[in-house]
């Protein structure tokens, strides 16, 4: 609930920030008043009065538009002098996404988040934490980036975790690491030694990182959750593809991490056994029957 001001102070909130406002644009009283249609004693009226008098609806809407900023700023209504629509565009984007690891765009949001907890949802499986092989594997028909960048922005992005005292959540599906495991669906016709050596690389480092590092693993059939990373308070991104929708208003930031925080609840391996997991997932991958088709790089 919005906090009520008396009408006095009000009246003095909006003189104080419609003069901010002009020393910031360099609007002067004379040409103000011809923009908003009033007499310059008019203006001038009503930025020396000390009582509680407010202008009319129409000249606080002329101001606003004058000098850029939203009415509601003036009126003391809003802490956010930017008009609606630039409100937007800062808290909603949507840059391009790269299909390379090499995405110098999710690397800065990184920097930003430097020291903040850093919770993920990878498309697939997380590739800050993929070996050498299955790097090669994986980015061999991406376009625009070479397999030695993509092997060069991994390493690059563990060591950075290592070193941003940042703090990383991983969510992941059940499922998604069975398939993994199996050489089925996205990942047919991995070979089973990049598949253990794959799994054991994601049992030693979150034995080796733990709790820097946390791998959560959820049922997907239980919760669904899209490509999702969330950068501290500061900025919640989606992946879309050939997208991301990058949010850094509070309340969708918020909104985001809650949803992310449901995943950890649903998690179905304690923090304790996910070794013991790993291991598992390694016997079944020497033992599990591949598919025979490629892999498909579609998505």
């Amino acid at each position: 609930m919005m906090r009520k001001i008396d009408k006095r102070d009000r009246a003095r909130l909006f003189r104080d920030r419609l003069v901010a406002a002009m020393d910031r644009t360099g609007i002067k009283q004379a040409a103000l008043a011809r923009w908003t249609g009033v007499d310059r004693s008019t203006l001038s009226q009503l930025l020396k009065d000390q009582g509680a008098r407010l202008p009319n609806a129409q000249l606080v809407a002329e101001c606003s538009a004058a000098l850029g900023v939203s009415a509601d700023w003036l009126l003391g209504l809003s802490d956010f002098p930017e008009q609606a629509a630039a409100l937007v565009a800062a808290a909603i984007s949507m840059p391009e996404a790269s299909r390379a690891m090499g995405d110098d765009q999710i690397f800065a949001w990184h920097q930003e988040a430097a020291g903040y907890k850093i919770r993920h949802v990878p498309s697939g499986l997380p590739d800050m934490l993929k070996t050498t092989d299955m790097l090669r594997w994986e980015y061999a028909p991406a376009v625009g980036k070479t397999i030695e960048q993509a092997i060069g922005a991994s390493a690059d992005r563990l060591g950075w975790m290592q070193q941003s005292k940042s703090d990383y959540e991983i969510a992941l599906p059940l499922s998604e690491l069975d398939s993994f495991a199996r050489g089925q669906g996205y990942y047919a016709g991995l070979p089973v030694d990049v598949r253990q050596d794959q799994l054991r690389r994601f049992r030693d480092l979150h034995d080796q990182l733990y709790p820097a590092l946390r791998l959560h693993l959820f049922d997907k059939r239980a919760v669904y959750s899209a490509p999702v990373t969330v950068f501290g308070p500061l900025l919640a991104v989606i992946y879309l593809g050939r997208n991301y929708i990058a949010f850094r208003d509070t309340e969708r930031v918020t909104a985001i991490t809650r949803h992310f925080d449901m995943l950890v609840r649903g998690s179905k391996i304690g923090q304790g056994d996910m070794a013991a997991h790993f291991d598992a997932l390694i016997r079944l991958a020497a033992t599990a029957e591949p598919a025979s088709d490629g892999p498909d790089h579609s998505r």
